[in-house]
């Protein structure tokens, strides 16, 4: 787990703030109640472990920019890969910006008023190899214009 949380401190961010938390969800209870309020992550109920990656919104230099959400998007990314590398299975479940979501989760995990919750990862080892999507079509590859 260490692997992948160093993963998400690793990552860029606006201004070079920094702002993510993470919360490592373990118990089975709570990776069980996630699909109460959040009706795709029904993954949770036989994964290993997520991880929720928030946003401490004190520490942003400009709120109004909202950097916060990028940040924890590149955090997240970071994760991901980690988690790839280690042959682990793993899955972005988005939280912001659903207010249910939001709430469910802010609630369930405790999280104070200033701490946003961006998005969960589910993490486990994979049931099954689906390979590599080819995912760049090169009618959306441009060079030097439009």
């Amino acid at each position: 787990m260490r692997v992948l949380l160093d993963a998400g401190y690793a990552a860029p961010s606006a201004r070079n703030e920094q702002t993510w938390h993470f919360v490592v969800l373990r118990e089975r209870a709570v990776l069980e109640a996630v699909p109460r309020f959040h009706r795709n992550a029904a993954m949770l109920r036989e994964a290993a472990a997520a991880i929720c990656v928030c946003s401490d919104r004190r520490l942003e230099k400009d709120p109004e920019a909202e950097y916060w959400v990028q940040n924890c998007a590149a955090a997240a990314e970071n994760i991901l890969l980690a988690a790839q590398a280690l042959g682990l299975g793993a899955c972005w479940l988005g939280i912001h910006p659903r207010a249910e979501r939001k709430g469910g989760l802010r609630a369930l995990l405790h999280l104070p008023e200033h701490v946003e919750p961006f998005c969960l990862i589910a993490l486990g080892y994979p049931a099954e190899d689906k390979g590599a999507a080819a995912r760049c079509p090169a009618d959306r590859i441009h060079h030097d214009r439009w």
